[in-house]
């Protein structure tokens, strides 16, 4: 193999955007038959199986190689088009970033409002599987929680974010009565989806094995410190969350002195794209004013 051809490697990004090979014909403008063709002549091209055929499409392995070179790819083209002022077929200059519901909730939007020219795709998801969609392809940038670096993407620090242990003030008082540790262990607990280990963290950090059975699964930041302010049960809510609402008397603090803090980065590929600069620089400015550094 000397080359990998473009119109494959296209179509098979198509396939995994749109997630069917019959949505990424109707993207495309072809028929489902001929997605179907140039995804089996790439993988006969690379001798790896690249495509896993479910619903949703997903890639495998070797296929998240060539769906990120495919990424990269239309990168550099949409960012040549604008180097000569052109417009790129129409195309806006867009730029897919995965970050943490917290940050989402918190600081992180701020800092897309210091880019211009720029439209964003934002994926949602927890700040230790971030990375992963770098890996996948599926995104240019991450705010994660890894600081070791995806293949071919660069590392920089943002800072800490920290979250209080925090309870509504009757919640509080119940659980304040006898040691905290075990109370804890026992008390219905708010968490964001069955894949948020945070709240477990801070009980095993007190020395108790884990959380509670009783657990309210609450998936949006929003709705996690208000469903703890409500009082369906203790959780970690972010400092800057937290804040207003223990001024106003809605949250007690139920460990005074402790917190747990989670350490941030910024990965991205390693592109020579002035949209990604751009971007990694509004985002370190507005997490150095935003998070502890």
């Amino acid at each position: 193999m000397t080359d990998l051809p473009v119109e494959q490697v296209r179509t098979l990004l198509a396939v995994v955007d749109e997630g069917t090979f019959d949505a990424a014909a109707a993207a495309l403008h072809v028929t489902p038959s001929a997605v179907s063709q140039r995804i089996k002549a790439l993988e006969q091209r690379t001798g790896r199986v690249l495509l896993q055929r479910t619903k949703p499409v997903r890639p495998t392995e070797s296929g998240a190689v060539l769906v990120r070179f495919a990424r990269q790819l239309a990168r550099l083209e949409r960012d040549a088009w604008g180097e000569l002022g052109l417009s790129g077929a129409g195309q806006p200059t867009r730029v897919s970033v995965a970050v943490n519901a917290d940050s989402l909730a918190t600081w992180f939007l701020p800092a897309l409002t210091r880019v211009t020219g720029l439209c964003f795709e934002l994926h949602r998801e927890d700040e230790d599987h971030t990375a992963t969609l770098l890996r996948e392809g599926l995104v240019m940038a991450a705010v994660t929680s890894s600081a070791d670096p995806v293949p071919g993407c660069t590392v920089r620090p943002l800072g800490r974010m920290r979250y209080l242990p925090v309870a509504e003030p009757g919640l509080a008082a119940r659980l304040m009565t006898g040691p905290l540790p075990e109370a804890l262990s026992r008390a219905p607990v708010v968490v964001f989806d069955r894949k948020d280990d945070f709240q477990d963290g801070f009980v095993r950090r007190l020395g108790r094995t884990s959380a509670a059975a009783d657990r309210h699964h609450v998936p949006t930041s929003e709705g996690f410190c208000e469903a703890v302010a409500a009082g369906l049960g203790w959780g970690m809510v972010p400092e800057v969350q937290a804040a207003p609402l223990l001024e106003a008397g809605r949250l007690t603090l139920l460990a005074p002195g402790e917190w747990m803090d989670v350490t941030l980065h910024w990965q991205q590929w390693k592109l020579d794209s002035p949209a990604l600069a751009a971007l990694a620089d509004a985002v370190t400015a507005t997490a150095a004013e935003a998070l502890r550094q």
